[in-house]
């Protein structure tokens, strides 16, 4: 079974305004939490790290 993960800081209320992700075997599936039954985008590995990378440098307008 596949666990999914939400940020600590995604709110007080559960479910709201958060994304969630989980350790696929071709790489990182990224779901909406207030929609998890609708599906999710997978994302390779080196893909996903190069985003983490980029807003941890502030390299993107968030």
């Amino acid at each position: 079974m596949t666990q999914w993960r939400k940020s600590s800081y995604s709110g007080a209320t559960q479910g709201t305004d958060c994304v969630e992700l989980a350790t696929l075997p071709q790489g990182v599936g990224i779901r909406d939490s207030r929609a998890p039954d609708e599906g999710h985008l997978t994302v390779e590995f080196a893909d996903f790290a190069a985003l983490v990378g980029q807003v941890k440098d502030g390299k993107l307008d968030l």
